[in-house]
């Protein structure tokens, strides 16, 4: 038997956070006997369009390498893309018969897509939900109204939903989906991708913070005015900061680094190879986990928080969503409040100060990361809830 994971929310082998639980979702799986494979469906132009990582295959159906500049044969090329997909699929239930369609995407076109293939191989459909479904959808009433139809018909044309959250499972419960459809799976994490291997790429003591480099969503800005505050009673320590940002952003970074007269303690990193994030994050001394307060923070579970813990080095989190339920402040990480940058300068201070101390409560966050949050336990949880269905 055989589970496909099917969609165009990630991309893959490399990726961001979507890509990370696929990847966890899937070695999980394969772990526990059910042979996974990854079907992209974005219309991506690759060199290597499909191939084996780490024991999985993944397939590219759109299967081109370069962009026509003629529109009907990039129309006819986008349509041949259903087709491929289906001959991937079948190829796939005739090696090994597929159990289910895991579903990944915000596109209720995908969603139907998939249900098709899905009732053309007798199989089931399992929607992915890492995020609120609602959170494009809240200009306005009618917006409001086009989303809840979206969300309706989505569900209808699925056996059942894995939501990352206790929030998610409510949202859903009070639009009255039937609660045999719903499974939560917190946040998932492969902690041998974590320990620490080679040199230390700075000599120097640093904070490290890896994700999207944003003040809206990731209030990066809070974190730096909070190190800033740090970095005068300890100005040996550096500010790592890695992950995507759009080039207006960064020169929004870099002023702030200026008006705050912390440049040459700030290291913002280019673009860098999975396993050199590894290297950084690994080797960090501290990991800050910083996220706004807001519709899609309270839905959601960082997944790079569970990646943090999964280091056993002291970890700093600000306290949204559900973060809480897991974790205790000063017991597994230390939390702060999403605009306290003060109470997070603090942290940073008693933290180097007390270091050793803090490495224990880095240590009992890593125990999180050997049982709820890791990959092999909550595969085989889903794996079984696939067979209730």
């Amino acid at each position: 038997m055989s589970i496909v994971i099917f969609g165009d929310l990630f991309s893959f082998p490399e990726g961001q956070a979507a890509t990370n639980r696929v990847y966890t979702y899937a070695k999980g799986f394969n772990e526990n006997g059910v042979k996974t494979s990854v079907v992209c469906f974005s219309s991506e132009y690759l060199d290597t369009p499909d191939g084996i990582a780490d024991g999985i295959p993944y397939y590219h159906p759109f299967n081109q390498k370069k962009r026509s500049n003629n529109f009907l044969v990039r129309r006819w090329r986008n349509f041949l893309k259903y087709i491929n997909t289906y001959k991937v699929l079948r190829k796939i239930n005739k090696e090994d018969k597929i159990i289910a369609i895991n579903t990944w995407s915000n596109l209720f076109f995908t969603h139907f897509i998939a249900w098709i293939y899905a009732r053309l191989l007798g199989t089931k459909i399992i929607t992915e939900c890492s995020e609120h479904p609602l959170r494009n959808f809240q200009g306005s009433k009618s917006q409001l109204k086009k989303g809840n139809t979206k969300l309706y018909w989505e569900v209808k044309l699925c056996d059942g939903i894995l939501c990352i959250s206790q929030y998610l499972v409510d949202l859903y419960l009070e639009k009255g989906v039937n609660p045999k459809k719903l499974f939560l799976v917190p946040s998932t994490v492969d902690p041998s991708r974590f320990i620490i291997a080679g040199s230390k790429p700075l000599p120097q003591q640093y904070v490290g913070y890896f994700g999207s480099l944003t003040y809206k969503r990731d209030s990066v800005d809070i974190l730096i005015k909070a190190f800033s505050k740090f970095s005068a009673t300890h100005p040996d320590i550096k500010l790592v900061l890695g992950g995507f940002c759009s080039e207006n952003q960064k020169q929004q970074l870099h002023d702030l680094f200026a008006q705050l007269n912390i440049t040459s303690n700030v290291q913002l990193l280019q673009y860098l190879s999975r396993q050199e994030i590894l290297s950084y994050i690994t080797h960090a001394d501290v990991l800050v986990m910083a996220r706004s307060k807001d519709l899609e923070s309270d839905a959601s579970y960082p997944s790079k928080l569970t990646e943090f813990l999964a280091t056993g080095k002291p970890v700093i989190s600000f306290n949204v969503g559900e973060i809480a339920n897991y974790i205790t402040d000063n017991e597994q990480a230390f939390l702060v409040g999403p605009t306290d940058i003060d109470g997070l300068a603090a942290k940073l201070d008693l933290i180097f100060n007390n270091y050793e101390a803090a490495i224990q409560v880095g240590k009992k966050g890593k125990e999180l990361t050997s049982n709820v949050f890791h990959y092999n336990f909550q595969a085989k949880r889903i794996i079984e809830y696939v067979h209730t269905l």
